[in-house]
């Protein structure tokens, strides 16, 4: 029995890669903007509560909030980065397939 070989994956172009990284830096800067004023806006902003539980779970939702914000910002400057990165890797005839 014969075995196919898989076909090769052509590469994307270097254009098409800052192309999304651009995207994706702008979608950081966006975020981080968001991060900075959720953040600004729960530290401005004292808790009206008189229950122990119910500033717990006011404050882990808090936390929640901006980690999940902060996640957001973090991953998508990362995407960036590495698109920048295979942007590089692509202009320089980096002949190795994904």
């Amino acid at each position: 029995m014969t075995q196919a070989t898989p076909p090769e994956k052509a590469l994307p172009s270097p254009l098409s890669c800052l192309t999304g990284s651009i995207i994706a830096g702008i979608m950081s800067i966006g975020m981080y903007t968001v991060t900075v004023r959720i953040a600004t806006t729960f530290a401005t902003n004292p808790m009206v509560q008189k229950t122990t539980m119910a500033i717990n779970i006011a404050a882990a939702l808090k936390t929640l909030v901006v980690g999940a914000a902060a996640m957001g910002t973090g991953i998508s400057g990362i995407i960036s980065l590495g698109l920048i990165g295979l942007a590089i890797q692509v202009a320089f005839g980096a002949k190795k397939s994904l």
